[in-house]
């Protein structure tokens, strides 16, 4: 939109007007800023995990996030991706009693289950292979849920897992970030302080180069596996030149990535997304870990403290 902007402004452009002039420097700056940002997302950027050079092992764990928007009545095609990448574990959000009625055909092959249907767009369905033992947390707002649970792959390893879908800072629902925002610095200081390895999973609603998520990233200390590889913009579904990167999966250090896809549509205004990691301490010393300064610590202290 700021491109477009600019090469409207150039193409009607009077240099008579000191005002077309002054706009045209701001959109100018501005578009450069955007850029800043979006970089590290690139092919260009540094990678902050690296890729698996091992073979797929038990201490792989393949995630699958899917926001499946509510009224959307396609559980069949999704029925059809799970059975095409076959995840370890499935996280469906915006999932009401009739998504879960829906999915509930899973629980042979996905024994284990962690399950909080809702009819105000924020319930959750986690699904998975591997042994769970977690709860179902509120931990900013009464009716918007999390998940938190251990992960045991096929190994052994456990793994912490954090499930999350804060509300997003939209006019019709809640014009402030506040509560999102508290949420999600919430998790990151669980992640910090977690002994075990930690994934974090989840539809943010927010961008991967926003300053909230990028202090997440700091206070957390985990890893973005899209830095250095693309976007993967996940929302909206609905319109291919209006998307952008919602929907996350980041974990911490002691993981390397086998790989990462944004999968095809299901009928939702949101792709499903697929991460393949890989629990392996030794990669730690390669990836590059994001670092917190005291400034960041007391901004995210502020953010979790501030009134909702």
């Amino acid at each position: 939109m700021n491109l477009i902007l600019i090469i409207s402004l150039v193409i009607f452009l009077d240099s008579n007007k000191p005002i077309d002039i002054v706009v045209l420097a701001a959109l100018s700056v501005n578009l450069i800023y955007l850029f800043y940002l979006i970089f590290p997302f690139t092919i260009f950027g540094k990678k902050q995990i690296v890729s698996s050079k091992l073979a797929n092992n038990t201490n792989n764990l393949k995630l699958l996030i899917a926001n499946v928007y509510q009224e959307n009545r396609q559980s069949a095609t999704y029925y059809g991706l799970i059975e095409k990448c076959k995840p370890d574990v499935i996280l469906m959000v915006e999932t009401n009693k009739w998504w879960q009625t829906q999915m509930d055909v899973l629980e042979k092959e996905y024994p284990y289950q962690i399950k909080v249907p809702l009819e105000n767009t924020y319930g959750m369905l986690l699904y998975s292979k591997l042994e769970l033992n977690g709860e179902v947390k509120f931990l900013v707002e009464e009716d918007i849920p999390s998940i938190e649970t251990d992960v045991k792959l096929s190994s052994g390893q456990t793994v912490k897992l954090f499930c999350l879908h804060p509300q997003p800072p939209v006019p019709q629902e809640n014009p402030r970030s506040t509560e999102r925002d508290k949420e999600i610095l919430l998790v990151a200081e669980k992640a910090k302080k977690c002994d075990l390895p930690v994934v974090v999973m989840g539809d943010l609603n927010d961008v991967a180069w926003s300053y909230t998520t990028e202090l997440f990233g700091k206070i957390s200390g985990l890893l973005d596996p899209r830095r250095g590889r693309g976007f993967f913009n996940s929302f909206n579904a609905k319109y291919f030149f209006l998307r952008f990167p919602l929907d996350h999966i980041f974990c911490s250090p002691d993981f390397s990535l086998s790989s990462i896809k944004r999968l095809k549509s299901c009928g939702s205004d949101h792709f499903p997304m697929w991460v393949n990691l890989q629990f392996n301490p030794e990669a730690e010393e390669l990836n590059h870990v994001p670092e917190a300064t005291q400034e960041d610590k007391a901004l995210a202290e502020e953010k979790i403290n501030t009134p909702t």
